[in-house]
């Protein structure tokens, strides 16, 4: 390795690991713009013959949004590859999708104001993944974004960020069969679930639509207004009563990055009839055949239409499909393998993960390290980064990852929950150029090969 490229690559690590502000916004003026999208695609659906989408139309402004996010680009790959690691359903490709985050290395950096936008790297890459790359870098943001805000209303409860389809899929088919296709009801739907929880008690749940558009504001409009009909199609409870957040990346060429968020207020507690215990998160979890209808009030009566409803009675047994869902994507993110197939139901993916394939690591959650002072264990992954070998680590806090990897979910959330508020936020190390830990736990560093 030669001396420029040596400082190519430093310069590389260390725009990782700096801290930059995103730009966030909220406004009336938003929710105005993207109700008159919704109007003019539907406008055009009737003409063409389809009709109007279902939607929910109840958004706002977010009153506790933040003006803007501190974040480093590394904590934005973190989430997106803990997104990607949980929401594929086998070994190998879960892991490798999980290791594809590393292509936004290079993608994003901080302009004079220390605001993040595209780096000529990422503008480049436009050409050939453009929308792969906008829904990517769009789920990160809008993942971390959502924690913000629901941490906000919730000090004292942990969040966890699921992948709704990975969790759909425990209790309904989303696939269809035969010839005859899903009433496009079924087939949008909210890309996440937003869990607060504490130990023993009903979590709150909020749904999260997510986009992101490399285009104008404009097309940002569209984005979150057919973003309101994916939040249609699921409900928790009564219909229509469960809370949401809408979330769009603007990711201009030359301009900063933007996030764009709408909701709708409220919380919808997982609290089951009656006074039961809180369920056991360590047990097995059944697949179920459910029906994908939702109840819909109609004048004076109700309606059933197509969509994935979760009445009362159901509170337990959903508390449990959240908790065991995030349990399976946290193992996915360490390594994947039989870790994972506990949590996993036959149409969440089980099958996939009963044997260690992963055609570019020959041994998984083999690798421990020590990271502000925390024992992890994970899997690494060495790469190319401009030519030059990189080292690339994700893993648990190794107290953690034991519970999870023998089945304790009851006390990977008690003890997770009790750390609240102590995790580092160093985002380098003495070994390593990026780090980001988050609050369950998980950590992603990289450093150059060899050091």
């Amino acid at each position: 390795m030669n001396e420029d490229e040596s400082k190519a690559i430093a310069e590389i690590l260390e725009e990782l690991s700096t801290t930059s502000h995103v730009q966030v916004r909220s406004s009336a003026e938003l929710a105005d713009q993207v109700s008159k999208a919704a109007a003019e695609e539907d406008k055009k659906r009737l003409e063409d013959g389809r009709g109007p989408l279902r939607r929910r139309t109840d958004y706002r402004a977010v009153r506790t949004a933040p003006q803007s996010l501190a974040l480093t680009p590394w904590q934005v790959i973190h989430a997106i590859g803990l997104g990607a690691a949980a929401a594929r359903q086998g070994a190998g490709r879960g892991l490798a999708e999980h290791w594809g985050s590393l292509r936004y290395s290079q993608a994003m950096e901080a302009n004079r104001g220390r605001y993040l936008q595209l780096s000529s790297e990422g503008r480049d890459l436009l050409r050939f993944y453009k929308a792969t790359q906008s829904g990517e870098i769009g789920t990160g943001f809008a993942s971390l974004l959502a924690e913000n805000i629901v941490r906000s209303r919730y000090p004292d409860h942990s969040v966890s960020v699921i992948p709704a389809d990975v969790a759909l899929k425990a209790g309904w088919t989303l696939r269809s069969s035969g010839t005859d296709g899903r009433p496009e009801a079924l087939q949008r739907r909210p890309h996440f679930f937003v869990e607060a929880w504490q130990p023993g008690q009903p979590s709150h749940v909020l749904l999260l639509a997510s986009k992101g558009r490399h285009s104008s504001v404009r097309q940002v409009h569209k984005q979150l207004s057919t973003a309101s009909a994916h939040v249609e199609s699921v409900h928790i409870g009564p219909y229509g009563t469960v809370p949401y957040l809408l979330i769009g990346t603007e990711i201009p060429t030359k301009e900063s990055l933007a996030v764009h968020v709408l909701e709708v207020p409220g919380a919808t507690a997982l609290r089951p009839p009656g006074k039961p215990s809180a369920p056991d998160l360590d047990l097995y979890l059944e697949q179920e055949n459910r029906a994908a209808d939702t109840v819909r009030p109609a004048g004076h009566g109700e309606t059933t239409v197509p969509g994935f409803q979760i009445m009362r009675d159901s509170f337990a047994w959903f508390s449990s499909v959240l908790a065991l869902t995030e349990a399976a994507a946290l193992m996915a993110f360490t390594g994947g393998g039989k870790p994972t197939v506990q949590y996993l139901t036959k149409e969440q993916g089980k099958r996939h993960f009963q044997h260690d394939a992963y055609a570019n690591t020959a041994r998984l959650r083999d690798a421990e390290h020590t990271i502000h002072g925390i024992d992890f264990v994970g899997t690494d992954h060495i790469y190319r980064l401009n030519g030059t070998r990189a080292e690339a680590f994700s893993g648990l806090r190794r107290s953690l990852y034991l519970h999870l990897h023998h089945g304790r979910v009851n006390e990977y959330r008690r003890e997770v929950h009790d750390l609240r508020g102590q995790w580092p936020d160093h985002s380098t190390s003495k070994q390593w150029n990026a780090v980001s830990v988050r609050a369950d736990g998980t950590v992603m560093a990289i450093r150059l090969w060899g050091e």
